[in-house]
């Protein structure tokens, strides 16, 4: 299950470094597959679309933080919990229950990111 951001978000920002997909990213800002991770060409969606990793795609939100679900790996791989969640003082990194993923998918996602 990705993680997400939710509306009591104070943009403090303590979140978008400790990501290691850069799955994170200020409200306003514009995201890409390519961003942080060794991934080249295209890269399949989890709606099945198909973009360029390098493709800038609009902002999930755009007056606070956002998570990027396609590159959220809930840091399976790298750390044993979600780092977003550990640092945000406000507890606003929270289990998204539209992204239900098993440990094995969410390794196998933080694998295609970082070949």
């Amino acid at each position: 299950m990705a993680i997400k951001i939710t509306d009591e978000c104070i943009n403090c920002g303590a979140c978008e470094p400790e990501c290691p997909n850069n799955a994170i990213y200020e409200g306003g800002v514009e995201w890409a597959i390519a961003d942080g991770t060794t991934i080249k060409g295209s890269f399949t969606m989890m709606d099945g679309s198909i973009i360029d990793v390098n493709q800038r795609n609009p902002p999930i939100s755009v007056d606070i933080y956002y998570i990027v679900p396609d590159k959220c790996t809930e840091c399976q791989g790298f750390h044993e919990e979600p780092q977003c969640a550990s640092v945000c003082p406000v507890d606003c990194c929270v289990p998204d229950e539209m992204y239900q993923e098993a440990v094995d998918e969410l390794m196998a996602k933080k694998d295609k990111l970082h070949v």
